[in-house]
């Protein structure tokens, strides 16, 4: 088998959104997320002609979208390293970071997925980063332990207001199946949203690994050339048909005093199945 030439990587898939309650809505659209090693970034600005890294290009990836909001600090990889230290967690590997890639300079990135490794190359936790419609981001760091069936399974209570007809008394159940390193592996991030009473919303990320050339990108950029639009209008395309079927707008709470939720033992034990 040919040796991958990039640990980063392109996934091409589809998104889902199932509403459960008190309303049912379900909602799909195809897309392509990029998988970035943080390591890797200035090697893709060299040797890819189609992927830029902090400039404009076709396909790109930015540092000042994702962590700390204030763009300060040592850098991506830096950051995310300063969060598991926080937390207790070992770290020292890989830092490969799943997102939707800016398409001719514009981005919007609903949730990002950080895959942070220890120095054995076992994944040692996983920050969810949220980011709203309102301009805020929040993350939640979480330990992960995947399963016997390579699923990891993790487990938090909501923290940060993301959808206007969405309580904030929920929980997020997490299952994900990380990336792997050759074309044609699948990845998937699963999350069912509970209440007292049960499900309220199942989401999930359903894609395959394709190698990272401007070949791929390019074919990519032609079947999504607007996939920043698209995101943007499938979620307020969602809002509308809510208000529609009569649901109510929740009031915004402050957000979170800390940038970063720090889950204890979530996804190790009592996580579910």
């Amino acid at each position: 088998m040919e040796e991958r030439r990039f640990a980063s990587g392109l996934y091409v898939g589809t998104v889902m959104h199932h509403r459960v309650k008190p309303v049912r809505h379900r909602l799909s659209y195809r897309v392509f997320s990029l998988l970035a090693d943080l390591d890797e970034l200035p090697r893709l600005d060299r040797e890819l002609r189609l992927f830029a890294h902090n400039h404009l290009g076709l396909l790109g990836f930015q540092d000042r979208d994702f962590g700390p909001l204030d763009g300060t600090g040592s850098g991506l990889k830096g950051w995310a390293e300063g969060q598991l230290a926080a937390a207790g967690i070992e770290g020292g590997g890989a830092v490969r970071l799943l997102c939707f890639p800016r398409v001719l300079g514009f981005v919007f990135n609903p949730l990002c997925v950080w895959f942070c490794h220890r120095r054995d190359g076992s994944l040692a936790a996983v920050i969810h980063e949220v980011t709203n419609t309102f301009g805020q981001r929040h993350a939640y760091l979480i330990p992960a332990a995947p399963g016997p069936d390579g699923l990891v399974r993790q487990r938090c209570d909501k923290g940060f207001y993301v959808s206007p007809f969405l309580d904030m008394e929920t929980t997020y159940h997490f299952r994900i199946r990380p990336p792997g390193g050759q074309a044609g592996e699948p990845l998937a991030v699963s999350i069912r949203q509970t209440d007292a009473a049960g499900p309220v919303l199942h989401a999930a990320l359903t894609a395959t690994r394709v190698e990272l050339t401007d070949g791929a990108i390019l074919g990519a950029w032609i079947r999504h050339p607007l996939m920043t639009a698209k995101v943007v209008a499938a979620i307020h395309w969602e809002a509308l048909h809510l208000w529609r079927k009569g649901l109510a707008i929740r009031p915004r709470p402050p957000a979170p005093a800390q940038p970063v939720t720090i889950v204890k033992g979530a996804g190790v034990k009592g996580a579910d199945p």
